[in-house]
């Protein structure tokens, strides 16, 4: 019997394990009339990694309240581990939601000890408080500073402390608004992949708030992307990366460049050659679109460029307007002859050809996104 009960044990935490940690269903939030979050689900698993992507205003930072239970919103459920939080009507109040905050400013009370900070969120833990104290800072690589200030330490280590603090508790849920655009750079990656080491190995699902794609693709296993209010494409980094739904959610992960043209027999003609366009009807006007670390480069050869290839189609000649140095590759501006077009290109090194000098632009057709210019 005793066996049968530990089986029947492990079998309901494995369930427990599968079922979402964060689970959001048709959110919506309205300001005087103006509707900021619209029609928002998602979720986040155990030990998972969801980062809410996309400009100031799209919503990001409402929804994160609205979960946390600072914000009420106006439609929609939120669940953790299957129990419901809020719908609109019912609402668990914040405090008892066994959900972490960390944000921008870290919030840290100056006027309490490193220890004291971290020790905020165990009131009525007793005894046992000194000790998950103990155990957190030498987690977060803080086992010195227990009895130090806010302001004695470095911003890094301050982002320790908030991180400590969020996770004493023991959250089963972490919300994160944009915790490392405080930091310097050569801090960030570093502060970053720690704190994610630290969440993941507490089984903490982590809802993180960013407008910086670079910070999304680093972090995420999962990106949900938000535009107006309304998350327009949910997927893993790789695949919002390379197949986006539109130009914009395309254009916000790096520059683009971009050709217009209008359909004819499923072919789109340009001054790169022919592109098919399939499921675009006859007089469609569509915008093709290249990222500018996918333009091949050529010289010119008194005029000649390369020959056309199935591959890479027509080479079109450009005539370069800039070329600067970004420290592990090269930006080329281009104006384009033949057709009213910039195009920009980025080339891995040191290349910085003179401005006035032609060269030849060819474009992969595997490496090509075709938009309906109407959307």
């Amino acid at each position: 019997m005793m066996q049968q009960g530990a089986i029947e044990s492990e079998t309901v935490r494995s369930e427990a394990d599968e079922a979402p940690r964060l689970e959001v269903r048709h959110l919506c939030r309205r300001f005087d009339g103006r509707t900021v979050v619209d029609d928002v689900s998602l979720s986040v698993m155990p030990g998972q990694v969801t980062c809410l992507l996309g400009p100031s205003g799209c919503g990001k930072s409402t929804t994160l309240r609205m979960i946390a239970g600072v914000e009420q919103q106006d439609s929609g459920e939120i669940w953790a581990d299957g129990q419901m939080l809020c719908d609109g009507r019912r609402t668990v109040p914040p405090e008892q939601r066994r959900i972490g905050l960390m944000f921008q400013d870290f919030a840290l009370f100056p006027h309490l000890s490193v220890a004291e900070n971290v020790a905020f969120g165990l009131r009525g833990a007793g005894g046992a408080a000194g000790g998950r104290v103990d155990e957190l800072l030498c987690k977060v690589g803080l086992p010195g500073k227990r009895d130090a200030f806010p302001h004695e330490l470095s911003g890094g280590e301050q982002q320790r402390v908030a991180l400590a603090r969020a996770l004493a508790p023991s959250p089963r849920i972490m919300l994160m608004d944009e915790p490392f655009s405080g930091l310097d750079n050569r801090l960030r990656d570093g502060i970053r992949d720690e704190t994610l080491a630290l969440l993941k190995a507490e089984n903490t699902g982590v809802l993180l708030v960013t407008h910086e794609p670079e910070e999304a693709m680093r972090m995420a296993d999962e990106v949900a992307l938000m535009r107006a209010g309304r998350i327009v494409q949910k997927g893993a980094p790789y695949n919002i990366y390379n197949a986006p739904i539109d130009k914009d959610a395309l254009a916000f992960f790096s520059d683009i460049n971009l050709i217009e043209a209008k359909v004819h027999g499923a072919l789109a003609q340009t001054p790169f050659g022919e592109f098919l366009c399939p499921g675009h009807a006859d007089g469609e006007r569509v915008e093709i679109v290249i990222r500018p670390q996918h333009v091949a480069l050529d010289f010119d050869r008194d005029g000649r460029g390369p020959e056309p290839t199935m591959q890479h189609g027509c080479a079109a000649r450009g005539i370069v307007k800039r070329a600067r140095f970004l420290g592990t590759e090269s930006l080329v501006e281009f104006a384009m002859e033949g057709f009213d077009a910039e195009f920009k290109v980025l080339v891995g090194g040191v290349f910085l050809p003179p401005p006035g000098q032609p060269l030849w632009l060819t474009i992969p057709r595997n490496r090509c996104h075709i938009f309906s210019a109407a959307a």
